[in-house]
Parts: C-alpha cells; structure tokens; sequence
C-alpha cells in the first residue's frame, strides 16, 4: 500500500509541479483537475496508512517531467498520464487488490483510487476531442520514447507494489 501511495504521490505532486509551465489553457485546467483528483487519492492513503515516508516513484516522475519538457501545450504530459501512467498504476492497484489478507478498508481505497484513475484518464480523452490532432513527427517520436524508457526501467506493465 506505501509503494501505492507513492504512485500516487509522484502523479500528484508532478502534475501539480508542472500545470503551471504548460501554455494550452484546455490541457492547463485539465493538468490541474487531475493533479487535484489525485491529491485527493493520495490523502486517502495516507489516511489509510497513518504517518507515512514521502518517497518519489522515479520512472515515473521521469516520464512526466520529460513529458512536460518536451512539449509545452501539455498534450504529451495527459498522453503519458492517460497511455502510459496511468495504464500501469491500474494494473499496479489491481495485483495489490489480489494480495491475500488485505482488509476490507485497504479494498475500499483501492478500488476508490482506481476509479479515480480511470475517471480522470477518460477526461483527458474528453478534452483531447476538443483539440486539433497532433500530426508531427517528432512529437510521435518522444511519445514512443517514453513508454520505452518505462519498459527498459522495469515498468513495462506496472509500477510493482511493493519497492
């Protein structure tokens, strides 16, 4: 569950972190909407777990911070939170869900997060329709680049469970 939280964290706090550099005011509200949801996930864990360390997921927040670098609208950022984040923190919350003798309280924030999650990867399907599509080259290649950094750091399905 702390290794979740961290996840989670690591969204949040990069998301928050990097709304504000982003210039496609669309991509802006929706970089800041999902921080926010986030943050809310993240205060359940740690309501779930009491006192618990802040330790960043790397790859993760790799991944978001090169997305961010790497195109200013903030299009390619939802793109990684919506294909390649997010996918793997869901695969991540379901194989925590099969742990045997997790309790029904550590269920229910599970599942919560997870809801949120794909809530929140929906929405930015919703605002990405409002945009025009993005038909370069090198945008594509980045895009690529970054689900292959998460695969050769080990997350090529999930970010784990546990550290």
């Amino acid at each position: 569950m702390q290794h979740l939280f961290s996840c989670f964290d690591s969204m949040y706090s990069t998301l928050g972190e990097s709304a504000q550099m982003l210039h496609n005011d669309a991509f802006v509200i929706r970089t800041y909407e999902m921080a926010r949801a986030l943050g809310e996930v993240t205060l359940t864990f740690r309501e779930y777990l009491g006192d618990v360390a802040d330790e960043r997921v790397l790859a993760l927040e790799e991944v978001l911070l090169e997305a961010v670098e790497s195109d200013e609208s903030g299009a390619m950022v939802l793109f990684a939170m919506a294909t390649l984040v997010g996918p793997r923190v869901l695969v991540s919350l379901r194989d925590a869900r099969e742990v045997e003798g997790l309790d029904d309280s550590a269920k229910e924030v599970l599942n919560a997060a997870s809801q949120v999650l794909v809530r929140e990867i929906l929405l930015v399907g919703e605002v990405a329709k409002t945009q025009a599509p993005i038909e370069d080259g090198r945008w594509q290649e980045v895009a690529r680049g970054l689900g292959v950094t998460l695969d050769e750091s080990g997350n090529a399905e999930s970010f784990g469970i546990s550290r």
